[in-house]
């Protein structure tokens, strides 16, 4: 048994001890866009100690060795192919209740209907669940999941109060000087997605694909705790992009970058060519299974995100969205 084995495993027996509930709010602070309401996302303790145990300085020091990047990879992936055995149905209903999930939400509603967990987790929703802001608005942008977003007017403002990994910078998340050279310091939203969410992923803005890449890497954890730390998460996750040429926009980058757990970061082969058009709203692709992020980036002055989700970013406070909602507009 490894280190990180041992260590999970001692974290286990304790909190089934203590009788700590698994999936109440001790997640980061977060505003349901829908109700106003503050509070904290739902995430299991036991996954909150863990996080809080894997980045901090020392563990970030273990980091140089590699130690906990095999460790976390090599655990994301077996856990990955759990997810698509016939037993693992088993664990749908538990989830659809721990997370209070409405399945009128998605089709098939039935979760009977399901053959396994990996089918359940890559849903599709329900048409008209998710209407789209402005559709036929080529100067407005809109959320591009279901998920928890923030969102900073550049590069270095996301670095001060967000992605603080060493190495964050956009031609590090491209693997292209060039490219990255052009978002330099651009305006960045940043989308954080959960288990619990609809892991389809949209398209912000209307236009033609300019350029698609993948990128293989690790799987780290995506979540607030982990971005806030040294490691380089998103520089080092497995990931994939696409550049959406727009008019009102010019260059839209749209990266899917895999987290714990995500055995893949699929687009969609019509997105995969250069030249096809995207209707904003478009499904680009899916996670399978895990926690994951994605991170749509626009070109220094090209675009004025929505006031509330200015005003609470600046407080590093997320706002819960889905897809389809408004994210900001063109500027003049």
């Amino acid at each position: 048994m490894g280190i990180f084995d041992f260590v999970h495993a001692i974290l286990n027996r304790l909190l089934s001890w203590i009788h700590l509930a698994e999936n109440q709010e001790y997640g980061w602070k977060t505003v349901d866009r829908t109700t106003g309401r503050l509070g904290r996302e739902q995430e299991p303790l036991l996954k909150k100690l863990k996080l809080l145990l894997l980045f901090n300085p020392l563990t970030e020091w273990l980091d140089t060795t590699h130690l906990m990047r095999l460790y976390i990879h090599n655990k994301s992936v077996r856990e990955g192919r759990t997810e698509g055995t016939p037993a693992s149905r088993n664990k749908i209903k538990r989830f659809v209740e721990a997370y209070n999930i409405d399945m009128n939400d998605f089709t098939p509603s039935d979760i009977s209907q399901y053959p396994t967990f990996e089918d359940f987790f890559v849903r599709h929703r329900t048409p008209g669940s998710r209407p789209i802001h402005k559709p036929d608005e080529g100067s407005s942008a809109v959320v591009v999941a279901d998920s928890r977003v923030v969102v900073y007017e550049t590069v270095s403002e996301t670095k001060k109060l967000w992605i603080k990994g060493h190495n964050f910078n956009m031609s590090s998340l491209v693997m292209d000087s060039a490219l990255g050279s052009k978002f330099r310091d651009g305006a960045i939203a940043s989308f954080r997605l959960s288990p619990q969410d609809y892991h389809r992923y949209h398209s912000p803005v209307a236009g033609r694909v300019k350029q698609f890449r993948s990128v293989p890497g690790d799987y780290y954890q995506v979540d607030p705790v982990a971005l806030s730390s040294d490691v380089d998460i998103l520089t080092r996750n497995a990931r994939a992009y696409v550049v959406i040429k727009t008019e009102a926009f010019n260059d839209v980058l749209f990266v899917a970058i895999g987290a714990t757990n995500v055995g893949t970061v699929d687009f969609q082969k019509k997105w995969q060519e250069p030249g096809a058009e995207v209707r904003k709203g478009d499904e680009l692709g899916l996670f399978q299974f895990g926690g994951s992020s994605i991170i749509v980036a626009f070109q220094k002055g090209r675009v004025e995100f929505d006031q509330d989700l200015r005003d609470l970013s600046q407080q590093r406070i997320q706002t819960s969205v889905i897809v389809g909602m408004s994210l900001g507009s063109a500027k003049a």
